[in-house]
């Protein structure tokens, strides 16, 4: 066990130095910074849930899709196989996102639009409501194959099915290489495996392609959090508040952070 923290704590330490000399949001230097890094995945490695916490995951995770309404779901024989890609009739399968009628980069300025008006989102509820439309955003990557496997990986993680749903996200992600959501989601699903090495190197990529992933960047706070690495959790919780000032759960815990890392008196 304490080589496996020590291996943990060497891993997470590269956030260390991402996070501490963070450059701006959304900037090349933060974007390199964050760049995934090349090789083999490092080996898995487990820590200790505390009382109550096994098998959660922290809140800046996306959670599993809701169970489909009765009589939605799939007959016998019908899930969703890798060698199988969806067909045309299958795109709008229940729990899969209706493709935007957007351009690539139609998409990708909208998507900014939004981040900049989240920032400045005069109330909780105007908040609400754009990381709303931002969120659906996300779950398009352009390619319809692809946001179905994840709208069924979501599925799967839901039915406990684990290891469809990594193949699926595993699929998503080799289909549709900067799919940040699938990339977020398999990083939610390596946490609830207790795989937090590879956790921590999709988060990576996740930021490296949308650094402004409020979500990835809250999921990565409470990882450090848990890892124990206070300093470079507090750097992701301010990271996250600069995009969406309107979260009373990271501030929360920005603020608990403040006091451990900076003292009663800050």
């Amino acid at each position: 066990m304490a080589n496996s923290i020590r291996r943990a704590r060497i891993h997470a330490g590269i956030w260390l130095a991402a996070l501490a000399a963070l450059a701006p949001i959304g900037s090349p230097a933060f974007a390199q910074a964050l760049e995934p890094p090349r090789g083999p995945a490092p080996p898995a490695f487990t820590l200790p849930d505390g009382p109550g916490d096994a098998g959660k995951a922290p809140p800046g995770f996306p959670q599993p899709a809701p169970p489909a309404p009765p009589g939605a779901s799939q007959a016998p024989g019908t899930e969703p196989r890798l060698d199988q890609p969806p067909s045309a009739e299958n795109k709008t399968a229940p729990g899969a996102p209706e493709a935007p009628d957007t351009t690539p980069d139609q998409h990708v300025k909208l998507l900014d639009e939004l981040y900049t008006r989240l920032a400045t989102a005069p109330d909780p509820e105007t908040a609400n409501e754009i990381a709303s439309a931002v969120e659906q955003l996300w779950l398009h990557s352009g390619s319809p194959t692809a946001d179905l496997l994840v709208a069924r990986a979501s599925a799967a993680i839901e039915a406990e099915n684990r290891d469809l749903a990594l193949q699926l996200l595993t699929a998503a992600v080799e289909l549709q290489p900067d799919y940040v959501e699938a990339w977020n989601r398999r990083a939610y699903l390596f946490y609830l495996e207790d795989d937090f090495n590879r956790a921590l190197g999709d988060l990576r990529r996740v930021l490296a392609l949308d650094p402004r992933h409020y979500k990835a960047l809250e999921g990565l706070g409470n990882l450090l959090r848990h890892l124990g690495e206070k300093k470079a959790a507090l750097e992701a919780y301010n990271s996250v508040l600069k995009i969406h000032p309107n979260l009373p759960d990271v501030k929360k815990a920005r603020d608990e952070l403040v006091v451990e890392v900076e003292g009663q008196g800050i």
